[in-house]
């Protein structure tokens, strides 16, 4: 991604001189998948602790911060990537007569304090409605790469467009009606929900390199690519395999490989919002 010497968000709070250990915030991001496969393990029900918003976890681990100069540079990239969406979305919601209000990214290390409650490295990136921000352990530039073998830095901003992705929702209101049915519906009936609303986020990922990619030619050979491998490699399907060695459909909160990759690809061909609706989609 063509990213050094252009503008970076002013809209961050850098709070990587915290960290430590403590206990894990469960629900919002990516990062959650890692929750996912340790409940599995366990034998625990996951949908119940990415269902519950707010919910601890306490966890022992601590991640090991990365060199500044290695650190510095992720955070300058995360900042053009929101900078970016700043722009993109600024256009959308203009180009609908409508006001977006931009997030707050927050950069720390090891542990967070969130509207949502405490988080650690270990949740990995999120999106907390409650304060409208951005979480990011930028360790997980690393995760990508390591645990996930899903290197390069489009990567890392599909990663950040997914999570800005909530925040539309949560602007267009969507994240409340599909909470507000959390009560309403049998957990199989509501992992569907689940899955709808990180499709839609996928789509918006999507939509956002689009516009992007017209407005500042910023995509370079590549970088699609690494979009998809993030995408395929934080499916439910995949995941389920490797952590238990089968797949239980009922349980899939954010979509299968090659669903996430497929709406993806779909925001970023179409750039049209209205193409995204995963809710009436009776094909997911």
């Amino acid at each position: 991604m063509l990213w050094r010497g252009r503008r970076e968000s002013s809209n961050v709070d850098d709070r990587r001189s915290g960290g430590g250990g403590g206990r894990t915030i469960i629900g919002g991001g990516i990062g959650t998948i890692v929750i996912i496969i340790i409940a599995l393990i366990m034998g625990k029900n996951p949908l119940q602790l990415l269902e519950q918003t707010g919910q601890l976890q306490q966890n022992t681990s601590t991640s090991e911060p990365a060199s500044p100069q290695a650190d510095d540079e992720a955070a300058s990239f995360v900042k053009v990537v929101l900078a970016d969406t700043e722009d993109v979305w600024n256009k959308i919601f203009g180009e609908q007569n409508a006001q977006y209000n931009e997030p707050v990214l927050v950069l720390f290390r090891g542990e967070v304090n969130s509207a949502c409650g405490n988080a650690s490295a270990a949740s990995g990136p999120f999106y907390c409605s409650g304060d409208e921000k951005l979480y990011i352990d930028l360790s997980f530039y690393d995760e990508l790469k390591n645990r996930f073998n899903a290197p390069g830095d489009f990567a890392m901003a599909y990663v950040v467009a997914h999570e800005v992705g909530h925040h539309v929702q949560h602007l267009l209101g969507i994240t409340d009606k599909v909470h507000a049915m959390r009560d309403q519906l049998s957990e199989e009936e509501y992992n569907k929900l689940s899955v709808k609303l990180e499709l839609q986020a996928d789509f918006l990922a999507g939509v956002w390199a689009h516009h992007a990619q017209q407005m500042k030619n910023v995509v370079e050979e590549g970088d699609i690519q690494e979009a998809l491998d993030a995408a395929n490699a934080i499916g439910d399907d995949r995941l389920q395999k490797q952590a238990q060695g089968y797949v239980v459909p009922d349980a899939f909160t954010h979509g299968t490989s090659e669903q996430r990759m497929r709406w993806f690809m779909k925001g970023y061909k179409s750039g049209d919002m209205k193409d995204g609706d995963t809710f009436a989609s009776k094909a997911l």
